[in-house]
């Protein structure tokens, strides 16, 4: 998602990280939702809906920034969209500061059990069933961006725009909106990220 945004408008986005924390509280707070007060037993149910619903929230904080911080000063000078997603940066992480507190919140994980690769003097190697879905859903995600990026008038777009918004403009690539989408895109890749950690 990070690589994406930078792609698109050549500017690093400071804030993604921050969004990547932010969706991470969302799945938190969804999960803790869907445990306590709907009571959802099934662990695997209730992180599918988190994943949803965390995906959902952040491609929606991740436009508004796009709207308030970027669009306006897009054209401008390179230093005042930096500056901005400076802004964006500190404004998310004293946000979640204030509504979360400042301490850690560890929580106990979720799933558990691993599987011994091999065992050599006394040390084994494992692998977590964590670290196998992590890869898995990386793996899935990965599919899908290729074929969204290579095979889709979307991924045309994101291509066009990113080798010239100003060419791409005029055959008719609607710019701003494919800017956004990947704004979006960005946040729900975020959002996957901060919801497996």
């Amino acid at each position: 998602g990070y690589t994406m945004v930078f792609g698109i408008i050549g500017m690093f986005n400071f804030a993604h990280g921050d969004v990547f924390m932010v969706s991470a509280f969302i799945a938190l707070i969804a999960f803790l939702i869907l445990t306590t007060w709907l009571g959802i037993t099934s662990i695997a149910l209730a992180l599918f809906i988190v994943l949803i619903v965390a995906m959902l929230f952040t491609s929606l904080i991740n436009w508004a920034i796009e709207r308030v911080a970027y669009k306006p000063l897009r054209g401008s000078f390179r230093l005042a969209p930096l500056i901005s997603a400076i802004g964006m940066s500190i404004f998310l992480s004293n946000f979640v500061q204030v509504t979360q507190g400042p301490r850690n919140k560890p929580i106990p994980p979720m799933v558990q059990g691993e599987f011994v690769v091999m065992n050599g003097n006394g040390y084994p190697v494992t692998l977590s069933l964590k670290q196998l879905i992590i890869w898995g859903v990386t793996a899935v995600l990965q599919a899908a961006f290729w074929y969204l990026v290579a095979k889709t008038r979307l991924g045309r777009a994101q291509r066009a725009c990113e080798q010239d918004q100003k060419m791409a403009a005029l055959v008719g690539v609607n710019v701003d909106q494919t800017i956004s989408m990947t704004f979006v895109i960005a946040a729900a890749l975020a959002a996957v990220a901060g919801t497996l950690y």
